[in-house]
């Protein structure tokens, strides 16, 4: 290694889904995501809106975020265009379950030791979708 080699700037993986650390970090998230819903009393009106069980819950937002993060699309190869608003209508969004699940996913990813940098950026883009999917 040349001299200029150490004090060339290191950049970010190509994708989100190669920052977070691949498959098994994706669902380590998640996973973290929904305990953290299920145990915490600030997530209680999010965890509300969810049934009896989060195991469908879980196994969706995995397969989403592994192809929203640029990783393989497993979502779409299960049920075609994720058509997000559309599918979450029938649930009641406002602002306290937006930010309810901003807060999980942000308390996720701290805990799940996410780079900051990619943790301030998935917040900023994470806020741009959970608002979009407020319905009242």
């Amino acid at each position: 290694m040349t001299a200029s080699d150490a004090s060339a700037p290191i950049s970010p993986p190509a994708t989100p889904f190669d920052w977070v650390g691949g498959e098994a970090a994706v669902r380590a998230l998640v996973d973290r995501f929904y305990d953290l819903m299920d145990l915490e009393p600030a997530y209680r009106e999010l965890r509300a809106v969810h049934g009896s069980t989060l195991d469908d819950a879980r196994d969706k937002l995995f397969w989403f975020l592994c192809g929203w993060l640029g990783g393989p699309p497993h979502y779409e190869q299960r049920f075609g265009h994720p058509r997000l608003r559309a599918r979450h209508l029938p649930f009641v969004i406002g602002v306290r379950e937006r930010d309810q699940w901003l807060a999980c996913m942000h308390q996720a990813m701290q805990e799940c030791a996410l780079d900051p940098a990619l943790v301030e950026r998935l917040d900023a883009s994470f806020f741009k979708t959970a608002d979009w999917m407020r319905n009242i």
